[in-house]
């Protein structure tokens, strides 16, 4: 059912059969309050989960000691370097030994400044084994941050007696900040460069001794693994403590709705670029690598211009049996296999289902890679997505086979799902295993991010796809605190119409941030996409590449408008941003997400421009 290599993928996939998905279908059971509050549950119970995270790495170990574990590329896309899970768990004891003889405990931490590598996961897992929290960071707030602002405050907030990075030269700066801080701060690099600092490759030499064993079995479910931040969307980034119980709970229950297939004898290959420093890779992903046996490839590339090529050349490599990642780089991935059958190819060859969260999806991406599916297999590949926060790990899944997009699914075995009238429409609260008991050291945030049920608040909106039928999930309904009225008292839901408005720009808008509490009409400010604007550079018709952009993003959102209802959807007027968004101003995460309300700070000029009695420069009416 293949098509010859470079045929064209037909947009309409529509009547073409899924690939079967290995997981259970929804199931739930619903309590209506007379209140109007909604608690959701699964039906169906949790599965089997590790011990702990540091009982999971020495469980695989000892039963796949050959196996490679994690992969990462020399320098320069060099060839792939591995430790297998033996290798990984002798550096991990070493490690642990070694943070015990510096005599660190559970009221201590490690905190990672660089990205994902092999040595930032040893590090990680043998200060699990040592029972001693692990405190990764952006690594933006140390290369690209020009204050280091929020490098000082993560330091303050969790108090670390050994900071590691790979490379003590690139890291040198934020370094310094921090010794400046603690003169009798300890430095690991994998490089030996730093002043004073020890190389990795000594410390995870150590000779374990039974201390390290007798360690790990103080680790349960209520141990910290990590300190995780928030992205710092309302301030400075808020420390969350991430239990060993937290982590097994998501692991417990995903295996609750996962079918029984037979044996292949394959080991699961996958491909990560998001960050360790956030939830989704650096927990969720993380650890179902180590359940499954499997062997994690680490990919310098970034859905960015210039870095995504590194992410294709992988793929030629790596065909990964799940893709997990942001929405965007669903998009750039689309783009790159539209034009390159072979990186099709080899991306679909093993794929049996993908993933996305972070960000709502939009119906255009969707349909581009269904038929690049369809082109390729003769199926349709399930999407499915998992719900959560910093605070929460992974708490809802879409565990069925669907057509639709910006589902929030359902609720995991073992979480509880409250739906609390806010306004016009339903926050979304839960409780349950994976769910932080607080913020570190931050009583009072902690006391206001639950409800009086012990419900974490998640400042999210949803809404049941059909409210006959919950089985059909939940779906995003945007931020309650995004969302705004216009003058007229007419309620925009922001975070169903961003993602709406760049799909109906594809593939000439990034990203968008969306304007007008209190005004007559809704506004977009617009980022434009790199591959767009070349395409218009390419153009050889009149016109400089911006006239032509403008009449594009003009034409497109005047259709978008057409068919758009009332005005809680119509935009008014549009202004295109060239100045990209700033990690320091918190305008972006290093995931890439737009936060609508720093922009709004940041740019209020634009703002203010775009609601002009007389137009501002920049700003072009639809």
């Amino acid at each position: 059912m293949t098509p010859p290599d470079g045929a064209s993928p037909s947009r309409d996939a529509s009547t073409v059969a899924f690939k079967p998905l290995p997981m259970k279908g929804p199931d739930v059971s619903v309590e209506r309050r007379a209140d109007g509050t909604i608690v959701i549950t699964s039906n169906h119970a949790p599965g089997e989960g590790p011990r702990s995270i540091a009982h999971l790495i020495a469980e695989k170990a000892a039963a796949h000691p050959d196996r490679p574990y994690i992969k990462q590329r020399e320098p320069n896309h060099g060839p792939w370097r591995e430790v297998t899970y033996g290798q990984a768990h002798r550096a991990v004891e070493g490690l642990a030994q070694w943070l015990l003889d510096q005599g660190l405990t559970d009221a201590d931490s490690v905190m990672i400044l660089s990205g994902n590598s092999i040595e930032h996961a040893l590090m990680t897992l043998g200060a699990y084994a040592a029972g001693v929290p692990a405190a990764p960071i952006s690594p933006a707030y140390s290369l690209i941050s020009t204050d280091h602002a929020k490098l000082r405050h993560c330091f303050e907030k969790v108090a670390p007696r050994v900071v590691f990075a790979q490379s003590g030269a690139l890291f040198a700066k934020a370094l310094e900040t921090l010794k400046a801080i603690d003169p009798t701060l300890v430095l690991v690099t994998v490089d030996g460069t730093g002043e004073g600092a020890i190389p990795f490759a000594e410390v995870a030499a150590t000779p374990p001794t039974p201390a390290v064993a007798a360690a790990r079995e103080t680790v349960g479910p209520a141990t910290v693994a990590k300190f995780l931040f928030t992205s710092g969307s309302t301030g400075l980034p808020k420390a969350v403590p991430q239990t060993h119980g937290m982590m097994a709970g998501v692991i417990a229950g995903q295996e609750g709705l996962r079918l029984a297939e037979p044996e292949t004898g394959e080991v699961p290959q996958s491909l990560e670029w998001m960050p360790w420093s956030h939830i989704s890779a650096g927990n969720i992903g993380f650890n179902a690598v180590i359940w499954a046996g499997g062997t994690l490839h680490i990919d310098e590339g970034k859905p960015l211009p210039g870095l995504f090529e590194t992410t294709i050349k992988n793929l030629y490599e790596v065909s990964p049996a799940v893709f997990g990642s942001a929405p965007i780089a669903f998009s750039m991935l689309a783009e790159a296999m539209e034009n390159d059958p072979v990186l099709r190819r080899a991306f679909f060859k093993n794929l049996r289902y993908m993933g996305y969260g972070g960000a709502t999806l939009s119906n255009d991406v969707y349909e581009r890679i269904q038929a690049l599916a369809v082109a390729e297999t003769g199926q349709r590949i399930p999407l499915t997505t998992m719900y959560g926060a910093t605070e929460t790990q992974g708490v809802t899944v879409t565990h069925w086979v669907t057509e639709r997009v910006g589902l929030v699914g359902l609720p995991l075995p073992g979480i509880q799902l409250k739906l609390a009238p806010s306004g016009s429409k339903y926050e979304v609260r839960v409780k349950g295993p994976t769910v932080a008991a607080g913020y570190h050291k931050d009583p009072e945030r902690t006391a206001a991010a639950f409800d009086e049920e012990g419900f974490y608040k998640l400042g999210d909106a949803a809404r049941f796809v059909d409210p006959e039928d919950p089985a059909k999930g939940l779906v995003f309904d945007g931020r309650v605190t995004e969302d705004f009225k216009l003058d007229s008292g007419t309620w925009v839901s922001v975070g169903v119409l961003r993602p709406d408005i760049v799909a109906a720009c594809s593939p000439y808008i990034h990203d968008a941030v969306i304007t007008g509490q209190d005004k007559p009409f809704i506004g977009a400010m617009l980022w434009p996409s790199p591959a767009g604007l070349a395409a218009l550079v390419a153009d050889p018709g009149p016109g400089t590449p911006l006239e032509k952009l403008v009449a594009i993003v003009r034409e497109r959102l005047s259709a978008f408008n057409d068919a758009a209802g009332g005005s809680s959807r119509r935009i008014g007027r549009f202004t295109l941003l060239t100045e990209p968004p700033s990690i320091d101003a918190g305008e972006i995460t290093d995931k890439g997400y737009v936060n609508q309300r720093a922009t709004l700070e940041r740019r209020a000029d634009r703002v203010e421009a775009l609601y002009a009695k007389t137009p501002g420069d920049g700003v072009f009416a639809v």
